[in-house]
């Protein structure tokens, strides 16, 4: 990549899309986002992913600069070889070939990738995990998902699936996951999953059928996405003595040190990067999780346990850092 250029990269939610102009240094030298308004349906969401895309690459020329490359990632699984958006059921994917079809309207090389592999390389190269050859970066949010990277490259699996850590069986007679299964670990842990759990057992704004779950992991009630309780605040009652946000918080650092052992036994890793909304709890979260991890552990050796550095720029770095890798290979 020669001075000048530069990867246009997009990070692709089923709320919003993350979007900037990363230099070859990794620099970002510009940053927006825009809605991606899911509820559209998925062709609509393609439509906004290639014009945001194509109006990126529009600014890069207008500033000078030459857009090289193009880097997209989205959630659900991915098959990166062939350029697939398999299924995601936060924006509505089905067999949606997007590589295809931004290489086609853009006429720049086209990398596609998953969301959480993407951050996942992003802290390993240049975040959290960059002084480890063996990272294993987990996502806690809405739900829990990870990436295991290996020499600065994320393992995709033979049918783009790797890293489904939040679909570990964690307690087999726990809640029901929306995979279907009672008991995986991110129905019992994710930030979500914490948020429910204490609305369930307080009844201070237990949801109904009608409740959902916002990206931040908070639970909204019956009314216009009226919010009633987070993990964050779960959190804080928790840290300040409170017996039942106690017992939840206990329960969600159980669940998810098990979760993390098996990740460990599985990987062998130096470092685990902890990101997402849960992550931001600090202390109250890393420092029940790493004594936890560390009972959970026989001859298997303690990887250190750290908070993500990228925050949630990393999916977008990690888009930019899959666009620049491509040209080093053509």
């Amino acid at each position: 990549m020669n001075i000048g250029e530069v990867a246009v990269a997009l990070d692709v939610g089923g709320t919003g899309m993350k979007c900037a102009l990363v230099g070859a240094n990794g620099a970002v030298v510009h940053a927006e986002r825009h809605p991606t308004d899911a509820g559209r349906g998925p062709d609509a969401v393609v439509d906004t992913i290639l014009a945001v895309a194509q109006g990126l690459a529009g600014r890069a020329r207008a500033q000078g600069l030459t857009p090289a490359a193009l880097g997209i990632v989205v959630p659900g699984v991915v098959d990166e070889a062939r350029g697939v958006a398999v299924w995601s059921a936060n924006v509505g994917f089905r067999d949606v070939p997007l590589r295809d079809l931004a290489s086609a309207r853009l006429d720049l090389p086209t990398a596609l990738g998953h969301d959480v592999r993407a951050g996942g390389l992003a802290e390993a190269r240049v975040g959290a995990g960059r002084d480890a050859g063996n990272v294993l970066f987990v996502a806690i949010g809405t739900g829990i998902a990870a990436a295991h990277v290996v020499a600065g490259s994320a393992a995709t699996g033979a049918h783009g699936a790797a890293g489904e850590l939040g679909h570990i069986l964690v307690r087999p007679d726990g809640p029901v996951c929306g995979c279907g299964r009672p008991g995986c670990l991110e129905a019992i842990a994710s930030a979500s999953a914490v948020a429910r759990r204490y609305a369930e057992l307080s009844g201070i704004g237990a949801t109904g059928p009608t409740g959902t779950t916002s990206d931040d992991g908070s639970a909204t009630g019956p009314g216009p996405g009226r919010t009633m309780v987070t993990a964050a605040q779960v959190a804080a009652r928790a840290a300040a003595g409170e017996e039942l946000a106690s017992r939840v918080w206990r329960e969600a650092v159980e669940a998810l040190a098990d979760g993390l052992a098996t990740g460990q036994a599985l990987f062998d890793v130096e470092t685990i990067v902890l990101g997402g909304g849960l992550a931001q709890a600090g202390t109250g979260l890393f420092g029940p999780l790493r004594t936890a991890l560390r009972d959970r552990l026989t001859f298997h050796r303690e990887p250190q346990l750290v908070p993500a550095a990228l925050g949630d720029e990393a999916g977008c770095l990690g888009a930019a850092l899959l666009a620049l890798d491509q040209l080093e290979t053509r």
